[in-house]
Parts: structure tokens; C-alpha cells; sequence
């Protein structure tokens, strides 16, 4: 058995540099990102930067992905300047994106052909709880991969569910945890912008349902950052209204798949399109308010 001591970044931005830094505490931490700027930041905080992907995970017994969606993935696998060919036999790939189920099981085979595993460990959290090791990561993997994978997902996780045996177990409960994300958020939405037109103070509002059986984490989490929504420069961007139109998205081709009748995930998405049609898909996912509400009416 690999015993991973060297762990390979791919992607520095707003996750992968505190997820770096995190793992640099305990473990060698290989880095690359496109961006020297990011490069130079890993270096001072005790990662090993590199010119090419390729060249970062040559040596390292694990490699940690964080990716937008499964073209990203596929391409920084298997394209043109894909690391697959670099990887080391008997190395394990950690995917912590959301990216669905469909393509997962077709790379996990190409990987396997090379005698690489897969790790699917999708994970929630911003990147304040990464540089903590407070994510919550969800993991479909065979027992050999996740021994492989757990010096990494230890150091970056305080909650670590394992799901299933399986590479697209992972996707499948992250698929199930956006579902209700997406729809809490879109229903936090549409219940403060309702109170806001009655005249209602949403700030008072808002006290009142976190202290009675309506409350949930979402409300309570964005619901602050949905009063900020109508503000000038808006919430703080800790989620992108982007994500959730990628991961309703998932929801709903994942309930096809299985002709499983979603509506209520078939109404926030639209909801979160609109929002992107509106010029807010950059914005935090709080601003899904403005999607139901363009304006605000008192306060």
C-alpha cells in the first residue's frame, strides 16, 4: 500500500490556495496554478510551486482536483496537456468538485486502467473553513483508494462521510445535499422578498423565523447576506449564484436520468437562471432574492 506523504494541487484560486496551505501543514504539498501571482503566494506559505501540471503531481502519491464541472475534469485528465500520462501507478486522484454522476464512472476506469484510483470526495465549505480543515467532505471510493486518499481528507475535513464503495457515490449524496441547498436558499429568497412587500422590516422578519419551526441553515446563513443583496456593492461573494445553476442543474439531469418527478427543484433552478440572466451570476448566491425581487420596496 502508498503511503501518501506528497499531495499535488492543481488550481490555486479561491479554494485550492487554503487547501494548499491547510495540507502543507502535515504533508509535502506540490502546487500549480496558471496564475504566477497564486504560485508565488502557495510558495510562501510552504508549497512547492511548479511550471506544469504535469511536472506537479510526476512525484506526488496523490493528487487533489477541484475543478468546475466534468469538461474540466475530462480535459485536465485526458486532454491535450491532461496529467494522466505523468501520474504515478499506484497514485490516487481526489475529486472534491461537484460535477454529477454521469461521467464518473467512465474516468474512474480509464484511471484504473493505469493503475490509478479515484477518490470521489465531493466537499462543502468556503475557503476560510478549508485553510481550518472544517470542511464537511462526503466519499465514494474502494477501501484500498480511500486509505490512499485519508492522510489528505483527514487533514482538510472535520466531517468525513463515507457513502459507498464506489467512485460516483460521492456525486450521488452531494447531488441529493443540493437539491435541498438550492431549494432552501430559493425559498429563503422568496420568503423575505414576501415579507418586504407586505412592509414588513426584513431584518425583524428574519429574528422572528430563525426563532420558530421555519428556521433552517440557510435562512439563517443567507439570509442576512440577502438584505445585502440590494446594497451597492452587495453581499460578500463566499458562494457564486453561478454554482447553483451548475449544481440545479446536476439535480435535474440526475432526476431524469432515473425519471424521478423533481418540480420543486425545477422552480428554484429557474429562479438561480434568472438570476444569471439578470447579470448575477458572478454575484453571491444570496442574490438570488433580486431574481424574485429586482427591488427592494421599504427599508
Amino acid at each position: 500500500m502508498t503511503t501518501t506523504s506528497t499531495v499535488a494541487v492543481l488550481g490555486l484560486g479561491a479554494m485550492g490556495l487554503p487547501m494548499a496551505t491547510r495540507l502543507a501543514t502535515g504533508l509535502t504539498v506540490h502546487g500549480f496554478d496558471i496564475a504566477p501571482s497564486r504560485l508565488a503566494l502557495a510558495e510562501e506559505q510552504g508549497v512547492t510551486p511548479f511550471p506544469s501540471a504535469r511536472a506537479a503531481v510526476a512525484e506526488a502519491d496523490a493528487v487533489l482536483l477541484a475543478v468546475r464541472d466534468q469538461y474540466q475534469l475530462d480535459d485536465v485528465l485526458f486532454g491535450d496537456s491532461g496529467i494522466a500520462p505523468a501520474l504515478r501507478p499506484g497514485s490516487v486522484v481526489i475529486l472534491t468538485s461537484t460535477v454529477g454522476t454521469a461521467g464518473i464512472r467512465p474516468v474512474a476506469e480509464r484511471l484504473e486502467a493505469d493503475g490509478i484510483d479515484l477518490v470521489d470526495a465531493p466537499l462543502s465549505g468556503g475557503p476560510v473553513r478549508a485553510g481550518q480543515g472544517d470542511l464537511l467532505i462526503v466519499v465514494g471510493a474502494s477501501p484500498a483508494a480511500r486509505e490512499k486518499a485519508a492522510p489528505v481528507l483527514e487533514l482538510l475535513a472535520s466531517t468525513l462521510t463515507v457513502v459507498g464503495d464506489n467512485a460516483g457515490d460521492g456525486q450521488a449524496l452531494k447531488t441529493v445535499n443540493q437539491l435541498l441547498c438550492g431549494v432552501h436558499i430559493a425559498a429563503a429568497a422568496e420568503a423575505l422578498a414576501l415579507a418586504d412587500a407586505l412592509g414588513l422590516a426584513p431584518e425583524k422578519t428574519l429574528e422572528a423565523l430563525m426563532g420558530g419551526a421555519a428556521a433552517s441553515f440557510m435562512l439563517g446563513n443567507r439570509g442576512p447576506r440577502m438584505l445585502q443583496a440590494y446594497d451597492e456593492e452587495g453581499a460578500e461573494v463566499l458562494s457564486a449564484l453561478d454554482i447553483f445553476v451548475k449544481d440545479m442543474g446536476i439535480v435535474g439531469d440526475a432526476a431524469r436520468r432515473v425519471g424521478l418527478p423533481t418540480p420543486v427543484a425545477a422552480a428554484a433552478e429557474q429562479l438561480y437562471l434568472s438570476g444569471r440572466a439578470q447579470g448575477l451570476g458572478s454575484n453571491d448566491d444570496s442574490a438570488v432574492i433580486r431574481a424574485v425581487a429586482p427591488e427592494r420596496r421599504h427599508g
